[in-house]
Parts: structure tokens; C-alpha cells; sequence
């Protein structure tokens, strides 16, 4: 298990004991089911149905039903208040004519968990319908006690080059066996560390990209989250069959060599104004 963990394209979820390739997929973006089936075809089996349900990629999940038991499909709530929270998932899951969910995500706490939700959680893992829970966070420091816990098997949290601050605060603090699987998001820092400033980047407080330094692509920024060992599945959120395409060639090329992650690391402080 150990040196699979280690391993550039698959890893063991944390405790879950779950095989994934490292590089997960959202719904949430636009990438159409053709591109989430070749996705499949390529390793990519974490697969996350989020907030934004895109038809398309709800198709092709369907199509991947006949393989069920070769994906981890995760279910997203955002609800505060728990009589919801049952109702959103059985809907998701009318919508892809599925059974369960292996993951119900908790998405957003960046304080610990309600008692009612992770009540309301728990029933529905009890009802068969979700397998596991995870919860989301941005708020790093409270990732190592969530850790130390038991309420979830998954934990979602925030790492790119612009923000690497879980190599402090995540990554020594682990325990050193039985940890929940570890998935990191916004592998691109929305998109701040490809030279981008769309209204989403705005509002995050990106600053110019430091002159005389290549300008990363997406495939860099995934390599540059999946060199790190710790971080099992690394989320991305194509828009198209070509961004896809990026993520993919990722997993090809590799982990990064010092020099390359010394780079990533300038344009990463530059772009958080550090």
C-alpha cells in the first residue's frame, strides 16, 4: 500500500483504502461526458458531481454505469440546514440513475461541522445511499483534527503554488497511519497562476505574474500538486475536452524536478503578492 501511495498516477485514499488515480474531475465546469469517458479510459476515476450539475457530464456518467464499481463517485452538499440534506442527494442520484453515492461531500465548513448535518450525514450513510463522508474546507489549520478524527474518511482542501501553505500546516501534521484521504483543489488557483484575471480571479486578490518567468499552463500546476506525495486525488475543472487534455498530460510527463518546482514556487509568491 505504502509505495502505491507513492506512486505519480495512484494512490490509496487515506483510510478508505480505496485505489484512485490521483487526478479527479468535476462536474462544475463544462467538460462534456465524451472527455469525462476518455478521462476514465486514462485512470481518472475519482469523480466528483458537484454544486453545478452539467447535463452532458451527468450522460456520461451514465454510460460509465456498467463499470460502477471501477469509480469513486462523490456527491456534493452545501446545506446548513440538515431536513435538506437528504432530499438534494436522492435528487442527484435520480439524476444519474444511481443507487449511492460512495462519497458525500460536506462542502465549505471552515469551521468544524454541525452536529445536525453531520447527524443528517450519517443517516444517510446508514440508509446505504452514500458510503463514505468527506467534508471541504479552506481554512488548513483545521485539517490535522479533522484528521485525528473519525467523522470523516475524506478531506478536500485548498493547495496550489500560490497558496502552499498546507506544506506547513497539512502535510507534517498527519497522523502516521489510518489518515483520511487527502484531495486538494484549485490546482491552478483559478486560474491566477496561468496569467488569467477573470472576476473570479479578481475577486481572490491575484497579483501580475513575475516578468521574465514562463507563464505556467494547467498541466504544470497539476504536476506541481501531484509531486507532492500526500495529497492522494488532485481535483481539476475543465471546461472542455481540451483542458481535460491538460490534466491528462500531466499524469505523462511526471513529477517535477527541483528546478521546475523552484519555479512554480517564484510565480506562486508573485502571484500571491508575497
Amino acid at each position: 500500500m505504502e509505495a502505491l501511495s507513492n506512486n505519480f498516477t495512484r494512490s490509496i485514499l487515506g483510510r478508505t483504502g480505496l485505489e484512485v488515480g490521483r487526478l479527479g474531475i468535476s462536474a462544475s465546469y463544462g467538460v462534456p461526458g465524451e472527455a469525462l469517458e476518455r478521462a476514465f479510459e486514462r485512470g481518472v476515476n475519482y469523480i466528483y458531481w458537484g454544486s453545478r450539475r452539467r447535463s452532458s457530464f451527468g450522460e456520461g456518467l451514465k454510460r460509465l454505469k456498467p463499470r460502477r464499481d471501477r469509480f469513486v463517485l462523490v456527491i456534493q452538499s452545501y446545506t446548513r440546514l440538515a431536513p435538506l440534506m437528504a432530499g438534494s442527494l436522492e435528487r442527484a442520484l435520480r439524476a444519474l440513475s444511481f443507487d449511492h453515492a460512495d462519497v458525500l461531500l460536506l462542502g465549505m465548513w471552515n469551521k468544524p461541522v454541525a452536529p445536525k448535518i453531520l447527524d443528517a450525514a450519517r443517516q444517510l450513510k446508514q440508509r446505504g445511499l452514500v458510503r463514505l463522508l468527506a467534508v471541504s474546507t479552506h481554512q488548513r489549520t483545521l485539517v490535522p483534527s479533522i484528521a485525528a478524527a473519525d467523522d470523516f474518511d475524506i478531506v478536500h482542501f485548498r493547495y496550489n503554488a500560490a497558496h502552499p501553505g498546507a506544506e506547513n500546516d497539512i502535510f507534517p501534521h498527519l497522523p502516521a497511519t489510518n489518515r483520511p484521504g487527502l484531495v486538494s483543489f484549485t490546482a491552478t488557483s483559478w486560474g491566477q497562476l496561468l496569467g488569467k484575471s477573470g472576476l473570479q480571479a479578481f475577486f481572490m486578490g491575484g497579483h501580475p505574474l513575475p516578468q521574465g518567468e514562463r507563464v505556467p499552463t494547467a498541466t504544470d500546476c497539476y504536476r506541481y500538486v501531484l509531486s507532492r506525495p500526500e495529497v492522494d486525488v488532485c481535483l481539476t475543472g475543465p471546461a472542455n475536452a481540451a483542458q481535460m487534455d491538460e490534466g491528462l498530460e500531466a499524469l505523462r510527463r511526471g513529477p517535477m524536478t527541483e528546478e521546475e518546482l523552484a519555479w512554480m514556487r517564484r510565480v506562486g509568491r508573485a502571484v500571491a503578492g508575497k
